[in-house]
């Protein structure tokens, strides 16, 4: 839908607007442009991100509650740990999201918070300008990023490895051996 958001200055923003929040079901396709992913790269500090698109539904859940969800897809070059070679991903997921159009924390009522541990997210707060799809989208892709992304045949130098213990193995290995040759 031509015009159906509006851009944000954020790296990678597509503002579902309030004005459109009330329709049943709104389904957006997002796509970064090449000067998005770029930015979305510094943010994550990351070399590249080659591909990031989205497809995504809001839906009003009556009262005022909106829940978001979607599949995201993305490409990305990552830093190897070991040789800062280049290591290439796709990465894909499931986001969802609920939001209460709350106008303020006013009619929430008491000051106890319950938490149930079984129970899923609670809804945030809309914000007044608006539902920041794009956001979502990069939130779930910083999450899903390998944290130590290897090359293949990468090794740790001999030099940075843990010293090796005959006979023993697990983690406490090193720890008794240090205690043995007291």
């Amino acid at each position: 839908m031509p015009g159906s958001t509006d851009k944000a200055p954020n790296e990678f923003s597509r503002i579902l607007t309030p004005d459109r929040q009330g329709a049943p079901a709104v389904t957006e396709s997002l796509e970064a442009s090449p000067k998005e992913r770029a930015a979305v790269a510094r943010r994550l500090d990351i070399p590249a991100v080659d591909r990031l698109v989205a497809e995504l539904t809001v839906r009003s859940l009556g009262d005022r509650l909106l829940r978001v969800e979607g599949h995201w897809e993305a490409s990305v070059q990552q830093a190897c740990v070991v040789t800062l070679a280049p290591v290439a991903a796709d990465l894909n997921g499931w986001l969802e999201a609920s939001y209460d159009i709350a106008e303020g924390d006013e009619d929430r009522g008491g000051s106890e918070v319950v938490v149930d541990p079984e129970a899923g997210d609670p809804a945030e707060v809309l914000p007044a300008g608006g539902l920041d799809l794009g956001e979502l989208v990069v939130q779930e892709l910083a999450v899903a990023l390998d944290p130590y992304p290897r090359a293949p045949g990468a090794e740790v130098p001999a030099e940075y490895r843990p010293p090796e213990v005959e006979g023993a193995s697990g983690p406490f290995a090193a720890l008794k051996a240090l205690k043995d040759d007291k």
